[in-house]
């Protein structure tokens, strides 16, 4: 398993100067602006497809792919889940836009499949208050997906429903399955 080339990955290999992670990644952008040109793109994805995904740092979704800069609109959260949120964004790329495609993509291995609703429970109990969001954990991915699916197809909001696929991304592998939405 390959890790990060930037981050120390054993205690011998950590750099002590003092900085902080956000301080490292505020100085690899100003190395990025000082090469930096502006693509003159539009805000619309060339592609008009719009990706939800996992956040999983495990999960290069231009990489896999097979996308560049400006191809698509990225959306993602834990579990990859269909949300209101998820809903919300989707809209705009849609209606706004222009996006007419949506992949959803889950993944082998996920935390949310380890999680269950009880960690709410368990934050209100810490912080004396009860988030308002669901936790949206999940055992079986491949239903999570179709769930999302469904999401998406059903949502009054939404004006491309037609080409909605779903699709497991294997970390092991880094294949994608297709789900069947029945």
């Amino acid at each position: 398993m390959s890790t990060s080339a930037s981050v120390p990955t054993e205690p011998e290999d950590a750099i002590d100067d003092g900085r902080t992670v956000t301080d490292r990644l505020v100085a690899a952008n100003g190395k990025y602006a000082a090469a930096f040109s502006d693509p003159g793109m539009d805000a619309r994805p060339v592609l008009r497809v719009a990706v939800v995904a996992c956040m999983d740092a495990r999960l290069d979704l231009h990489a896999a792919l097979g996308l560049q800069l400006g191809d698509c609109h990225t959306i993602r959260n834990a579990g990859g889940v269909v949300t209101d949120d998820v809903i919300r964004s989707l809209t705009i790329s849609q209606r706004a836009l222009g996006t007419r495609s949506v992949a959803l993509i889950h993944h082998t291995g996920c935390g949310l499949e380890s999680l269950t609703e009880e960690f709410r429970h368990d934050l209100e109990m810490e912080v004396g208050q009860r988030p308002a969001w669901a936790v949206e954990a999940f055992r079986d991915v491949e239903q999570d997906v179709r769930q999302s699916m469904q999401r998406v197809r059903t949502s009054p909001f939404l004006v491309h429903t037609d080409d909605v696929r779903g699709f497991v991304f294997d970390v092991t592998t880094g294949l994608l399955r297709e789900i069947d939405p029945s």
